[in-house]
C-alpha cells in the first residue's frame, strides 16, 4: 500500500462544499500536500479557490488519474460509491466522511476495508476521534454496551423543545442556522444517527451487523413535543436521540431513538458529539465537536496523512464480540411521544 512520491503528497477532491472548501483551506498550509483536481456539478459556481481553471472539473475519473490520495465529500450514496470503487480499482487510497455510502454499501467496499485502504475517521463523529478507537484499543476491551449521540441537529431541536418552543418552529430554527437541510428528515428522522450507529456497530460489535437492521430499529424526534420533553426533564435529567449497541436475546443488536438520560448519566447534558463505550476494561468517553466543516476536514486531514505515509485505516471485526459476561442494563429510559 505504501506509495513513494517525489513531491507533495497530491490530494484529489470528490466535492467541494463546506467540507472540501475547509480542507482545501488546510491543505494550502502544509508543504508536504498539495490541492490536486476537484470535481464539481457546476464549474460556473463561485468557489473560494485561488486559481479555479486549474483545480475544477465535472470529470471524477480526472481526479482519480490526478491524485495520490482521493478524499470523498460529495456526500449521498450511488455516485460516490461508483467513484470510490473506481478509485479503489485504479490502486488510490480513499479518505471519506461519507456515512451514508459507508452504511447502505458497506459490502462493496469490503474487500478494500479489508485491506486497509479506506479512511474514514470524519464519518462518525465528525472532528471527535471515534472510528479508530472503536477499531483499534477499545477491541481489547470486550463490549458490554455502546451509546452514542451521534446528531446536532437533534439535539439543538431537543434543547428549543426544553425552553418551550414548538417542533415545527425549532426545525426552522435550526435550518435558519445551518444545522439542518431544507428537508431536515435524515437528521430529525434518526436516519444520519443511523448511519453512523452502523459503522460503528461493524466496528465495535458484530461485522453482520448490517444497515437493514439498524435502519429497522430507528426512531427519530418528529413526534416529540416540549410537553413531552418537558415531564422527562422533571427529575433533573435530559431528553436526547442516542444510537445504542447492546447484547440481548443471544445477539447484537443495534437502535436509534429518544430516550431520557437519567441526571448524572455520562451522556446528559453533552452539546456536541458523545460515545460512551462500556467493557470489560472500564468506561470510556469520548466527546467533541460532531460537525462543522473546519472540524470535519481536520478529520479529513488526519485520514489524508495516514494514507500518504501507507498506513492502513481500520479494518471491521472478522467476528462479533463475545457475549458479555455480566452485562450492565441499559440505564437509559425509552420516550414514548404518546
Amino acid at each position: 500500500m505504501t506509495r513513494v512520491h517525489d513531491g507533495p503528497v497530491r490530494v484529489g477532491l470528490l466535492g467541494f462544499g463546506t467540507v472540501g472548501s475547509a480542507l482545501a483551506d488546510l491543505l494550502a498550509a502544509r508543504p508536504d500536500l498539495e490541492l490536486g483536481p476537484v470535481a464539481v456539478r457546476d464549474l460556473d459556481k463561485p468557489r473560494r479557490l485561488a486559481d479555479p481553471q486549474r483545480h475544477l472539473t465535472t470529470d471524477p475519473q480526472a481526479v482519480i488519474d490526478g491524485a495520490d490520495v482521493v478524499v470523498e465529500v460529495m456526500g449521498g450514496v450511488d455516485v460516490a460509491t461508483d467513484a470510490m470503487l473506481a478509485a479503489l480499482a485504479q490502486d488510490r487510497p480513499v479518505v471519506t466522511a461519507n456515512k451514508a455510502a459507508l452504511a447502505e454499501r458497506w459490502e462493496a467496499f469490503l474487500p478494500a476495508l479489508h485491506a486497509g485502504r479506506i479512511h474514514f475517521e470524519a464519518a462518525v463523529m465528525a472532528g471527535t476521534p471515534a472510528v479508530l478507537p472503536v477499531a483499534g484499543p477499545l477491541r481489547g476491551s470486550a463490549p458490554t454496551e455502546l451509546h452514542a449521540i451521534l446528531n446536532g441537529t437533534c439535539t439543538f431541536v431537543l434543547q428549543r423543545l426544553e425552553e418551550g418552543v414548538g417542533y415545527d418552529a425549532a426545525v426552522r430554527e435550526a435550518q435558519d442556522l445551518g444545522y439542518a437541510e431544507a428537508d431536515p428528515t435524515l437528521d430529525v428522522g434518526g436516519i444520519d444517527a443511523a448511519h453512523k450507529l452502523a459503522i460503528l456497530a461493524r466496528l465495535a460489535v458484530d461485522p453482520d451487523l448490517g444497515w437493514d437492521r439498524v435502519r429497522a430499529a430507528t426512531r427519530g424526534i418528529d413526534a416529540l413535543t416540549p410537553a413531552v420533553v418537558q415531564e422527562a426533564m422533571e427529575d433533573g435529567g435530559k431528553v436526547q436521540l442516542v444510537g445504542s449497541l447492546v447484547h440481548e436475546d443471544g445477539a447484537w443488536a443495534a437502535r436509534v431513538r429518544p430516550v431520557y438520560l437519567p441526571a448524572g448519566h455520562p451522556l446528559e447534558g453533552r452539546a456536541g458529539a458523545a460515545l460512551l463505550y462500556r467493557g470489560v476494561g472500564g468506561e470510556v468517553l469520548l466527546t467533541g465537536p460532531g460537525a462543522g466543516g473546519t472540524e470535519t476536514a481536520a478529520a479529513v486531514l488526519g485520514d489524508v496523512l495516514a494514507a500518504a505515509a501507507g498506513r492502513p485505516g481500520p479494518a471491521p471485526l472478522a467476528a462479533p464480540a463475545p457475549a458479555p459476561r455480566a452485562a450492565r442494563l441499559d440505564d437509559l429510559g425509552e420516550i414514548d411521544p404518546a
